[in-house]
């Protein structure tokens, strides 16, 4: 008889059914338009963004593409792209940059590696993941510059390196709009990415 391992032992010993870890092959072979982003080798159901959300993704998207493409920088996506940072990753980040020096990341099934630039707003569903967990792996993976948004604070959280060679970010700064008016944010957005300076005023605006 064939001796059991010391996980099926264990398994043996306590007969439960353990959480599986998937991988970036398991996410890639979900149907298309699945709710989930893979976070540390779990799938975690994302729900659909509230209108704020939505506004404020809306405003930076233009922006950026506008300033990118003015300045021909390299290449901005939105929500839903997939983002494969590793083979436990794989996240749908609300805003990305890659540069033309980091465009062979760009695939046809979505980004294999670390964008320079991620940008993630904020809500109730995903404020730990984006906050703790993708931060980390965000960081780890390379990402130059990780920008995150809170739309009830109407504070903006941002994380970059200043050494173009280290994977550690190693200056932070953060910024809070004081609202002159209930439809006002007063305050500046510096992205050292872009070398682009935004309003808050342009960015928490509800059109």
């Amino acid at each position: 008889m064939p001796r059991l391992s010391l996980l099926e032992k264990f398994e043996e010993s306590y007969p439960i059914d353990l959480p599986r870890k998937y991988t970036a092959k398991d996410y890639f072979n979900l149907p298309e338009g699945s709710p989930y982003q893979l976070i540390e080798g779990e799938l975690i159901m994302t729900p659909s963004p509230y209108t704020v959300h939505q506004a404020i993704s809306r405003n930076l998207e233009i922006i950026i593409a506008n300033h990118v493409k003015k300045n021909k920088l390299g290449y901005v996506y939105y929500a839903p792209i997939d983002v494969y940072m590793d083979n436990k990753n794989a996240y749908q980040p609300d805003i990305i940059f890659i540069s033309d020096n980091n465009k062979n990341i760009i695939k046809k099934s979505g980004i294999d590696g670390a964008p320079d630039l991620v940008i993630e707003i904020l809500s109730e569903s995903n404020a730990y993941y984006d906050k703790k967990v993708k931060k980390a792996v965000y960081e780890r993976g390379g990402v130059s510059e990780y920008i995150i948004i809170n739309p009830k604070t109407k504070s903006i959280d941002v994380f970059r390196k200043t050494d173009g060679n280290s994977k550690i970010w190693d200056e932070t700064s953060s910024v809070k709009a004081k609202d002159k008016a209930k439809t006002k944010a007063k305050g500046e957005l510096y992205i050292k990415t872009l070398d682009l300076k935004v309003d808050l005023e342009d960015i928490f605006t509800e059109i």
